[in-house]
Parts: C-alpha cells; structure tokens; sequence
C-alpha cells in the first residue's frame, strides 16, 4: 500500500492513509512528504469533502471503522488491486507473477533496467534493496510490477511482458486446489505480447504464445553468491542459492524484451545485496551471529532460503519461523517442520494471524509445526517459543560466534529479529 502512495503522490494527488501500527514505510512516507499518516484506524481519518476515494488492501475487510465511515459519507471505495489495475495501464508494464520470488525477481529487473539506463518505474512488495524504496514511478516508458495470486488481482493488469517464476498451492483460502490456482495463472498469461516462463514442462503448458524459458542449470555457490552463463555472458551474483541465479535468470530475460543491453543489465544486478526483508543482513547478535531477516513463509521458500544460507561460513545454522496465517500452517504444518528441518537448531513461534481468527481454526498452532520440525530433524533440537518475550532470552543465549541466524516469517517477525541484534 506504501507503493500506491508513492505513485498516486508522483501522479500528483494528494494522499492521506492508515496503518495498524507505526513501522519504518510508514515513517519513511511521512519523512518524504508522501502523505498524512495516522497509526490505527479511525472515523476522523477518513477526508471531508468531495473528490476523495478510499483504497484499502485485502486485509481490510468491510467492517472496518474507515470503510465503514467511506460508505457513510458516499467516498467510492476501491480495493488496492483495481488501483494497481489503472497503474499499469498508464505504462508499459512487466508484471512478475508466481508463488515464490516475485519480491526477488521483480527488484532484480529493476536493478538490470536501471544499470541499463532505462530509468524504469516500480511498485514492489519490498525494498528494491540498492538504497533504493518499494516504490517510485520513474521517468522512462516501462513499470515494474509484482502480479498476487492471493486475491486473483493479477487478472486485472495491463501487462506487456509477463514473468512466471513457479506455481505451488499456497493460499488455501482462495483457491481450493493446484488444478483452479494453475487455471488462474493460465489466464494470467493469455494477454501479455510475451511470457517469461522458468523452463518446466508443467509450467511451459500454461502459455500459448510468445514464450521465453528460463534457467541458470547448475550455478557454481559461491560464500553467499553465485556464478553461471547466461546466454554467451557470465553473471555473478551478491545473493545467495540456486533459487536466486533462477530468478536472476528471469530478471534478464526480461529487461532483454525491454530492450536492456544485456552486458549493461548484468552489470546492473552484479552490485544487487538483496531486496527488503529477503535475507536482509540485519547486523550481529551481541556475540557475534550474523542475523538475517527473511519474508519466507511458504516451505519451498523456507528450504530455498536456509539452503542459501548454508554457502555462508557458519558453525551452526540456526532457523526462527513466524508461521503466517492459521489456514497455511493447518495445510503444510508438516511440510514446514520438513523444510526447518535443514537448519541445525530450529525455533518455532506462534502464528502470525493477518487477516485470520484463531477461533476460526481450533487446535491450530505454531506448535503443528513445532512438532513437525522435531519429526524431521533427527534429534536436533526444536524449540516452540510462542512469543517473542519467549523466544528473545533463550535466542540471546543461544546464538554465539560462528552462528548464523536466519528469522523468517511474512508477519511482523523482522521486529524479533531487530531486537537480537540490539540486545
């Protein structure tokens, strides 16, 4: 939501909001200039007035005091996605889509577009890393977008170039199946002039038309990084793991169609450290373990990420996972506890709700996955720390020299992290 602000603002309207809670993209929106911002919602934040509209994310639901209040007063409401939707109309737009790497691969075109001289625009779900924000809408001709399946709103962009970095069943709540989810991005891929597609046969079948498959087939890992060949040129990369010199490879084909020089593209992505929250280095613990911050909340990108950070020299790799959402953790408690089960000392929270009840899902807990690491992780140890209160004293003791700490989570799980650092 921060990103819509940013563009609207750019588009020159003016731009009040609201968040639950203060965090750093509201503070850095606030020190821009962006917007009024307000921590909680209120009737009294909503604009007196005509010509005002309300936006709200699809974790705002219709009871919400400010729609509430929108709906009162006659102010339209439109949900975030048909925002997004008028957005790429106004570009030429590259829209990243799938279950995992959107963030990734998104800030990594943008990296290579840039490094081109192709001063693209962006609306990213993170920090595009670099110094650089989630969000700016740019002077050249191309947008830079990510596509959520969570809400189907990818179904209503203006998309010429369209990336496809893999298609796993995720969120439960909207799609009853991989068969419907898979449907979803097959219609995804109908309208774009081209498809980058990550070259698998059950992927490659969603797109008839232009296509492009990607791959970056065995990358030499390097101590976080990595090296392969792309085409005729040799690419080495500052993140680490398989998962990243795939995206990598995505990124490039795509800044290709937009007619980015490839060697200035690589160049581009050559100095590129990672975007917001995907294994951000965060700093030291007071003993000295390098403690990195992580979006990861499917168990494909929890494996993908520990993997990763198993190239960097380190004694013991130790995992904090924040599960996200009741209904993700009733489905693949089980497959999380799995792919913990890479690292050397596991710490399970409870789970980060979001939009969710407890009351709605009974007997659903972090402690599913808890148990599940345990199963998987032939007798190395698993803690179940609900909370962070929990979970702060025994990581400070914990993580000494030679560690790494690795803290996942889509929820509010970086603040955890933060606070292993100051302690």
């Amino acid at each position: 939501m921060s990103g819509y602000a940013r563009a609207a603002y750019a588009l020159g309207a003016e731009v009040s909001g609201s968040d639950t809670a203060n965090g750093p993209y509201l503070e850095r929106l606030r020190a821009d200039g962006v917007l009024e911002a307000h921590v909680g919602h209120r009737a009294e934040n909503v604009p007196a007035g005509d010509g005002f509209e309300l936006v709200y994310s699809s974790a705002v639901g219709d009871d919400n005091v400010e729609r509430r209040t929108a709906r009162e007063r006659g102010v339209p409401e439109r949900p975030r996605a048909e925002l997004l939707a008028q957005l790429t109309g106004l570009r030429r737009t590259i829209a990243v889509a799938g279950t995992h790497g959107k963030t990734t691969t998104s800030s990594m075109i943008v990296h290579a577009l840039r490094g081109a001289g192709l001063r693209p625009g962006w609306l990213v779900g993170g920090s595009v890393g670099g110094g650089l924000e989630n969000a700016e809408w740019g002077e050249g001709e191309w947008l830079v977008v990510e596509a959520d399946e969570s809400d189907r709103s990818m179904l209503s962009l203006s998309v010429e170039i369209a990336v496809l970095t893999n298609v796993e069943l995720d969120h439960h709540a909207t799609f009853r199946s991989l068969a419907e989810l898979r449907e979803a991005f097959r219609q995804f891929l109908t309208a774009p002039s081209w498809a980058v597609v990550w070259d698998r046969p059950e992927l490659l079948e969603l797109r008839a038309g232009n296509l492009i498959a990607y791959d970056a087939p065995e990358p030499a890992l390097t101590a976080g990084g990595s090296h392969f060949r792309w085409h005729e040129h040799e690419v080495t990369l500052m993140v680490p793991g398989v998962h990243n010199a795939v995206n990598a490879a995505g990124a490039l084909e795509a800044a290709r169609l937009a007619g980015a020089d490839a060697a200035a593209a690589i160049a581009g992505l050559a100095g590129f450290t990672g975007a917001g929250r995907r294994f951000q280095l965060l700093g030291s613990s007071p003993r000295g373990a390098p403690v990195y911050d992580d979006y990861a909340h499917h168990p494909t990108e929890v494996a993908a990420t520990l993997r990763g950070a198993r190239t960097l020299p380190h004694r013991r790799l130790v995992a904090v996972f924040q599960p996200h959402l009741y209904s993700r953790t009733a489905s693949l408690a089980r497959e999380f506890g799995a792919a913990l089960a890479e690292a050397d000392e596991i710490v399970v929270l409870e789970v980060y709700p979001a939009r969710e009840r407890a009351e709605d899902h009974p007997g659903v807990s972090g402690l599913l996955i808890a148990e599940g690491a345990a199963d998987a992780a032939a007798g190395r140890p698993v803690y179940w720390l609900p909370s962070f209160a929990d979970a702060e004293p025994v990581l400070a003791g914990l993580l000494g020299e030679g560690d790494v700490c690795v803290v996942m989570g889509a929820g509010d799980v970086d603040a955890l992290a933060r606070a292993l650092v100051r302690s």
